[in-house]
């Protein structure tokens, strides 16, 4: 294996795990989360609830943007992205062996959440390391096809979860899958743990960071300096994630809440729509951040959040058209659109920033405004449906989110072909 193909392993394996275990909660949250964590309330408030604790998750992520991001510009990336890997997997199988309610009462639930929290902290302090990780190792020209790579890693995760979880869907019988066979996924993100931990080991610290020490010149307050001097950047590349981060949620998370509960769609459809769309994501995601390299950041960004609002409303048409073809239409499409959106995004936010606080910067915009995206989006769209009976106010909730997303990607500068430093 080359030096840079190791880089580009390292940085997605990581990303690529916490998706996994991300994906595998979204999905087991929607189908059985809501009975055995939550089993005294009917299947949509037992919903709720799932994705309750499932935004637990992304509140965590500030708390581990803070202490991660601190830690990345004062020790160093490499030294980071192997804690936070460690600390997610130990996380992701103590929640395969939880009791379930029936168990433990409300303590089942209670450890569910703080476990959850965990991993938020976890994926809060390892994204921007994994988007580091391979812009500061890779060429300038290449910027944004290397910090694609990190972000093929959430879709990457989401098709191996959903497989294998409709694996197991289709092997077991419904009794049995509830009673046991959910925890296997958990158990089973071992092997990833272990396959990453070897990638990362073996790849050295960034050439930028090694400068800076060299020079003495690493921040010694890394978060103060982000917050006093570079709040707009802040602004800008937290903004710019709002839209992206809504339409995921949406289309991974929600969409198998309303095809299995509210159009009584079967579960192997539902798992079998957001594999499809979740492999063409990760196809795409490299091809628009090559792209943007030669076109510019912000012309690809906005075209994606152009297209994102119009395939808002087109897509429930599709969904409540109960075909199947238009269902994997719906969501294969509507994944396909926010890659062009993904794509650039590494590169976008990371260039906002010096590398003397670029760790604490990104990872900063990435998580705090992950709270307000992606964290709360199935439990907005899941409330929005039970409140106004209609899907329509879901599309205006994305709309308003991508819009945020589209000021905040007309108030940057393009930086593609910009110095990193």
């Amino acid at each position: 294996m080359t030096a840079m193909r190791r880089i580009a392993a390292a940085s997605t394996i990581g990303t690529l795990l916490e998706y996994f275990d991300f994906a595998v909660y979204n999905a087991l949250a929607a189908l059985v989360f809501n009975r055995i964590f939550f089993p005294s309330f009917d299947p949509l408030a037992g919903t709720i609830l799932a994705f309750a604790t499932f935004a637990v998750g992304y509140l965590a992520r500030p708390f581990g943007g803070i202490l991660f991001g601190r830690l990345g510009d004062r020790r160093g990336r490499r030294y980071v992205l192997v804690t936070t890997l460690l600390l997610m997997g130990v996380a992701t199988v103590a929640i395969g062996l939880l009791p379930t309610y029936q168990a433990a009462g409300i303590a089942s639930p209670v450890l569910l959440v703080l476990l959850r929290f965990v991993q938020g902290m976890a994926l809060g302090g390892e994204w921007a390391g994994a988007v580091l990780l391979a812009l500061e190792h890779g060429r300038p020209g290449q910027r944004g096809r290397n910090g694609a790579w990190a972000q093929a890693g959430p879709s990457l995760g989401t098709l191996l979860a959903t497989g294998c979880i409709a694996l197991l869907t289709l092997t077991m019988t419904p009794a049995a899958f509830q009673e046991w066979g959910w925890r296997l996924p958990f158990l089973a993100s071992t092997l990833l743990v272990v396959f990453g931990l070897w990638l990362r080991t073996g790849v050295g610290e960034t050439p930028l960071f090694e400068q800076l020490r060299q020079e003495q010149a690493v921040a010694r307050a890394p978060l103060r300096e982000v917050v006093t001097g570079h709040w707009r950047a802040l602004l800008v590349a937290g903004g710019a994630r709002i839209g992206g981060d809504v339409q995921y949620s949406l289309l991974v998370a929600f969409t198998l809440t309303y095809l299995t509960t509210i159009l009584h769609q079967p579960r192997g459809l539902a798992l079998l729509a957001v594999s499809i769309g979740s492999a063409i994501n990760a196809v795409a995601i490299p091809c628009f951040g090559a792209l943007s390299d030669r076109r510019g950041r912000r012309p690809i960004y906005l075209v994606g959040l152009l297209l994102a609002a119009a395939w808002g409303f087109a897509y429930f048409h599709l969904l409540d058209s109960l075909r199947p073809a238009l269902t994997c239409l719906a969501v294969a499409v509507g994944l396909a659109i926010h890659a062009s959106m993904y794509g650039p995004q590494a590169a976008f936010i990371a260039e906002q920033f010096p590398t003397r606080v670029r760790y604490a910067g990104a990872s900063l915009a990435y998580t705090c405004v992950g709270i307000v995206g992606g964290g709360i989006a199935p439990l907005a769209c899941t409330a929005l449906l039970r409140a106004t009976g209609s899907t329509t106010a879901i599309s205006i909730y994305l709309c308003v989110a991508l819009a945020v997303s589209a000021i905040a990607v007309l108030a940057a500068r393009e930086t593609s072909r910009a110095p990193l430093d």
